[in-house]
């Protein structure tokens, strides 16, 4: 009888399992195979460049360089302050809209559920049925990486975790000298949570800046399963006399990364979220080092810049998607 399993204990053992099984199950995306045709996401102006424009501004301007939707930035500086997100985020989408492009996304500081306008604003992005936000930035100190990367975990969970109790999905992104510019920082937190709201905001400019030659590749192999975003541009190394071998960031397809390569990795997939086109580099007389337009008499020219980067993006898009 020692070695035999009564019929109580063999219920509770399958029992458990079962259970254990299903918890493994939700924490884990399911996969869903992709549909052969072109790409069916939304191609986003991110709005850093253009601070200047108006809400409405910036949805006319966007439409008629061939955009479907805002990024929407909703931080300091950004098109909606955090403080005022109840009042203005509403009238700010109601504007964009207005114009017939969406917002899919918005682009916050956001850290920690703690925040004081963090419920503000996912409540706010919940009730305008904005699906998805970028958080803020996590800052490696040197002294003990290994704590600074647990307290980064923790505070990114109880975001994530917030958002999810509002219906709002959080993209992690990889920026380049922050916790998580290599996904590997992040990945351990990132696999403990629901997929369902929270993923991936991926940047291949960020992870080639920071991986290397195939640094990008293994990064993004790893977060493709659960990639809610994309963000879209390039940059070169250029050696200097005064500092010398400095990230330059240049229009889309001009610099070293393998965007080819990356969207077919995407359309393998079947990725169909939003991309988020930026405009970071710099025009002479016309935007600063982090492209942003001088003033409002030059957002044209930034406009005109963005439009020429989102030809070659949709360039990309078709070759890799539908094979051309």
């Amino acid at each position: 009888m020692g070695k035999q399993l009564s019929r109580r204990t063999f219920l509770q053992v399958s029992s458990a399992a079962t259970l254990a099984t299903a918890r493994v199950l939700a924490a884990s995306p399911v996969p869903v195979p992709p549909v052969p045709g072109p790409f069916r996401g939304t191609l986003c102006l991110y709005s850093k460049p253009v601070p200047q424009l108006t809400w409405q501004e910036l949805a006319q301007s966007a439409k008629r360089a061939g955009f479907e939707g805002i990024d929407l930035t909703v931080r300091r500086g950004g098109h909606v302050m955090p403080q005022r997100v109840a009042e203005d985020l509403p009238k700010a989408v109601g504007a964009i809209r207005a114009e017939g492009l969406d917002v899919p996304m918005i682009t916050t500081e956001l850290v920690s559920a703690d925040d004081p306008t963090a419920a503000p604003i996912l409540s706010t992005a919940a009730k305008m049925s904005i699906p998805l936000l970028k958080p803020g930035y996590y800052h490696y100190k040197f002294v003990d990486v290994r704590k600074e990367l647990e307290e980064a975990g923790k505070q990114f969970r109880g975001l994530a975790e917030l958002a999810g109790r509002y219906g709002v999905q959080v993209g992690f992104h990889n920026h380049a000298g922050y916790i998580g510019c290599q996904i590997w920082d992040i990945a351990r937190v990132m696999d403990t949570l629901d997929p369902k709201w929270a993923g991936y905001y991926y940047d291949l400019e960020n992870a080639a800046e920071e991986g290397g030659l195939e640094g990008w590749r293994i990064a993004a192999n790893l977060v493709m399963p659960r990639m809610k975003m994309m963000a879209a541009k390039d940059f070169y190394w250029k050696k200097t006399e005064t500092k010398g071998w400095q990230a330059t960031t240049c229009p889309l397809g001009e610099g070293m990364c393998k965007h080819r390569d990356f969207l077919r990795m995407a359309a393998a997939v079947g990725f169909h979220g939003p991309i988020s086109l930026h405009i970071e580099y710099q025009i002479p007389g016309v935007s600063d080092e982090q492209g942003i337009a001088l003033s409002r008499e030059n957002d044209g020219e930034v406009m005109a810049a963005a439009q020429r980067d989102l030809e070659t993006l949709k360039s990309l898009l078709h070759g890799a998607y539908e094979g051309a």
